[in-house]
């Protein structure tokens, strides 16, 4: 009797494994220089998922295609080549569209050559699958990245100066006035949350959130599970 062949995930569950089940901040504890140094804004943190998710994307599909291709001896100096490059894009556009976001930004749009998202879905998912399964993860990798950022910046933001959005007008004009919002009138601020302590606070508050979910779900999963037992007579 042959076994019969594991399934692929279908892009869904895909997505979603690197959304919560194998999100690289909250299950994996990377990159957490980004995570910590530029998250005082939501519009920095919007920058750099952004910008690392376009370079996790763009790598992961390149080094899929060439797989085949790279020895295994120069794998990993092959690996930070292609992620210097796309770096190096992101870095420029960021100049272009914005000099205020990239001085926010500063030497962590150049650390994303090193950072162990990229480098480590490169090793362990692009380099050994095609080229549209590497897309979907890098993908599902760099939104899960980015949404972490994007919340934790919210918060230490809104908790901070009382707004969100803030920098927005500030570094894209009328452009990004829009955006801006004041959702706490005549707040003092709380300048913990925007200092480096308030950074570790928060992750740790999101991080501590997300295993009580998981918690309460495997909870209810067991008890779903359990015998009901048949009443007694008496």
């Amino acid at each position: 009797m042959t076994p019969v062949e594991k399934q692929p995930p279908s892009p869904m569950e895909e997505f979603m494994k690197g959304l919560w089940k194998e999100n690289p901040v909250f299950v994996i504890l990377l990159g957490m220089c980004p995570t910590l140094a530029v998250t005082n804004s939501v519009v920095n943190a919007v920058s750099m998922g952004l910008a690392t998710t376009f370079v996790l994307i763009m790598s992961s599909m390149l080094i899929s295609m060439l797989r085949k291709l790279i020895p295994n001896e120069v794998r990993i100096a092959s690996f930070i080549l292609v992620i210097a490059t796309f770096v190096t894009v992101v870095d420029y556009a960021i100049q272009a569209i914005s000099l205020d976001v990239y001085k926010a930004l500063g030497a962590f749009i150049a650390l994303i050559v090193v950072n162990c998202n990229i480098i480590g879905r490169a090793e362990a998912f692009a380099s050994k699958h095609t080229v549209d399964r590497a897309l979907v993860d890098g993908l599902a990798i760099g939104f899960g990245f980015t949404l972490v950022l994007v919340t934790l910046g919210g918060l230490r933001e809104l908790i901070g100066h009382g707004t969100l959005f803030a920098q927005a007008q500030l570094m894209f004009g009328e452009a990004g006035r829009a955006l801006s919002l004041t959702l706490i009138e005549n707040y003092r601020g709380f300048l913990l949350a925007i200092l480096p302590p308030g950074a570790f606070m928060g992750l740790g508050l999101m991080i501590a959130a997300r295993n009580l979910i998981i918690a309460r779900r495997e909870q209810r999963a067991h008890a779903r599970e359990l015998p009901v037992a048949p009443p007694t007579r008496a």
